[in-house]
């Protein structure tokens, strides 16, 4: 597959950009070497190269949840300014229509 002149021009119309005359030749010339460079990917042998969805592989480095006892609601609520028994009071920040 190789790019032309036309190829470009569509491109940056679709990108809304302008380019120069000289430019789009320089463009067509650049994108074609990238190509023919990929398109020799397709030389390799990968019959026995299982498919992979990362490169690296990683495991798991967090550490294990735990079940604690959480603070009591009224040590928790002691320090507040604006509360009720069991909840913080926020000022509204959602208005309604």
């Amino acid at each position: 597959m190789s790019v032309t002149k036309n190829d470009i021009e569509h491109i940056a119309k679709l990108a809304k950009l302008e380019i120069k005359e000289d430019e789009i030749d320089n463009f067509t010339s650049q994108l074609n070497k990238v190509l023919d460079y990929v398109d020799k990917l397709n030389e390799l042998d990968t019959d026995n190269v299982k498919p992979l969805s990362h490169p690296i592989e990683g495991e798991n480095v967090f550490r294990e949840d735990l079940l604690k006892e959480s603070i009591p609601t009224k040590d928790a609520l002691k320090n507040s300014g604006s509360k009720t028994e069991e909840y913080f009071k926020v000022p509204k920040v959602i208005k309604s229509n």
